[in-house]
């Protein structure tokens, strides 16, 4: 099985970026993580503050591999062309937060992908891939 996790805007900057929300472990170091307790399993890792490229990633992974943990971050409320995206793929795709989006600032609580994907995982910190990765075992 193979599951590409795809971060979008600031995500570069976990660990030290609003710990308060976010944690202070970087996201690379998280990686590691899930790639030790879930050997079985090929992961493939993309990050981009640019939503093109996020895109691109999107389309170039949506007929290859099993499965997609997207946090698209802030472009999950403004992006229509990212809810496209997972439109035109085969992959599933699972919406990913860290923070629980709809306790925070109003803008948040709209998702242009929800509709699109195939659930969402919000508000478990870094966890909330884990639980997506789980997702895809029980599929």
């Amino acid at each position: 099985m193979k599951i590409v996790i795809i971060n979008g805007p600031n995500l570069n900057l976990l660990g030290t970026r609003e710990p308060g929300i976010y944690g202070n472990k970087t996201f690379e170091q998280y990686f590691k993580d899930l790639e030790s307790e879930f050997s079985q399993i090929e992961f493939d890792y993309f990050q981009s503050n640019i939503e093109g490229e996020l895109i691109d990633r999107i389309q170039k992974e949506g007929f290859s591999c099993d499965g997609i943990l997207l946090n698209a971050a802030a472009y999950t409320h403004t992006s229509v062309g990212i809810g496209d995206a997972i439109k035109s793929i085969d992959t599933p795709v699972i919406e990913i937060h860290i923070s629980n989006t709809f306790s925070r600032e109003n803008f948040r609580h709209k998702s242009y992908i929800t509709p699109v994907a195939k659930g969402i995982i919000v508000g478990f910190g870094l966890d909330s891939y884990r639980l997506g990765v789980e997702s895809f075992l029980k599929s």
